[in-house]
């Protein structure tokens, strides 16, 4: 059997790996449009801040083969072929879309060169590793750099920048950090930890415009204000890769859709990135490493009926002294529990949020010890036992917990663990 990997980056390398472990048989290729095997994505800012070197992340694939600089240019499904840049064509069996994502370039005055060639001098996304070296030779002489994006990415690259001695500051239009996985006690937590970092960080505010001929020399926000800079990093989020599968006749929303079994069409499946599963597009390594093992699972005869049940919000940072962890459901409302456990002089904060005795969400910021004991007791989705302080602290005694309506309401501050 020949199977045709379209993209090569984590899921791809996933899917690859895990089907040769499982004692797939058949032949696996990769087709990568960039020049490099796959490699790590989620830690190009520790690429970028030097805490890695290049050659360290890369990914294992077993005994697939990767064909880096392979850009894949057109897929016929009732062939079963798919043609490349070079025009020559390749047939396959089973064809796997993991074709990722493109960095979003936000509604910003003076983004892009007046050509409209490419972005002006100056400004910078974070997707590939090439964006991490040109971003990383520019910050050799840089001063200053405004971050535009808040999230997971956006704290990364200026955390990394920061590291790198470059003055840094995020501009983030929601109303406080990193608003898809932290409620908004932690992400003032975060935000003074960014900020003995070196990173200060305006949420609640929108970029309008980036200044600067031939190079970037400030950030316009909404309300006026400029942001003196002499690099802008774009982290707004990204969108699906879905052209390919579009021309093709498959069937796309935002993402490319697929069933419980990931499949887009007959002998076409899609995961990561791409992929949009009962409405869904996470655009997390997480998820997309999950589709991968299920489909490695059923491709290599391992279980073939093996299906895909969907995401359960999680997410993962940990990035030169910045970890968070969170699961579910954050946030607070009718019918649920919520304990939190704060420590302002260690800057650290948890919190569960409970429906009954079922843990629904969790947040661990600046103290991870206990992401194992929850990751578990989430991943079980059953009843907790006992007191749910000891899922954050591992004891479950010699706190006083106090309650009200809703609430398991518990605060600890100082020295307190």
């Amino acid at each position: 059997m020949r199977i045709a990997v379209v993209g090569a980056g984590m899921a791809a390398a996933r899917f690859a790996e895990r089907h040769g472990a499982l004692g797939g048989e058949g032949a696996v290729t990769l087709y990568g449009a960039e020049p490099r095997a796959p490699y790590n994505r989620v830690l190009l800012a520790e690429v970028l801040a030097g805490r890695y070197e290049t050659e360290s992340i890369a990914l294992p694939l077993g005994a697939a083969r990767a064909r880096p600089g392979c850009e894949v240019v057109a897929l016929d499904p009732a062939a079963r072929t798919l043609r490349l840049a070079d025009g020559s064509e390749e047939e396959w069996d089973e064809l796997v879309l993991a074709t990722g994502a493109n960095p979003v370039l936000p509604p910003v005055r003076g983004l892009r060169r007046p050509d409209g060639r490419g972005l002006a001098e100056g400004v910078h996304t974070l997707r590939t590793l090439e964006d991490g070296a040109r971003l990383a030779e520019e910050a050799v002489g840089a001063k200053r750099a405004v971050v535009i994006g808040g999230g997971v990415l956006g704290v990364s690259a200026a955390r990394a920048l920061a590291a790198l001695g470059v003055r840094t500051e995020i501009v983030h239009q929601g109303p406080y950090l990193v608003e898809r996985h932290l409620d908004a006690e932690a992400a003032a937590v975060l935000r003074e930890r960014l900020r003995a970092l070196g990173v200060d960080c305006y949420p609640g505010n929108r970029a309008r415009a980036v200044h600067g001929d031939p190079r970037v020399e400030a950030v316009e926000l909404a309300n006026g204000y400029r942001l003196d800079c002499d690099l802008v990093v774009l982290a707004c989020g990204t969108r699906p890769r879905t052209a390919l599968a579009h021309a093709a006749g498959l069937a796309v929303a935002t993402g490319v859709l697929v069933d419980d079994r990931l499949e887009a069409a007959p002998h076409v499946h899609a995961i990561g990135d791409c992929a949009e599963h009962r409405g869904a597009v996470p655009g997390l390594a997480a998820p997309a490493w999950d589709q991968a093992d299920v489909l490695a699972r059923r491709l290599s005869g391992a279980d073939p009926g093996a299906r895909y049940p969907g995401w359960r919000p999680r997410a993962r940072l940990s990035t030169g002294g910045l970890e968070y962890a969170a699961f579910g459901t954050v946030e607070e409302g009718p019918g649920l529990d919520v304990l939190r456990l704060t420590d302002a002089t260690r800057g650290s904060y948890k919190k569960l949020v409970l429906r009954g005795d079922r843990l629904v969400g969790a947040i661990l910021l600046g103290d991870l010890a206990a992401v194992d004991a929850l990751a578990g007791a989430f991943a079980a989705d059953g009843a907790v036992t006992g007191h749910p302080l000891h899922l954050l602290t591992g004891t479950g005694t010699g706190i006083g917990i106090g309650t009200g309506t809703g609430t398991l309401g518990a605060a600890m501050t100082g020295d307190a663990r």
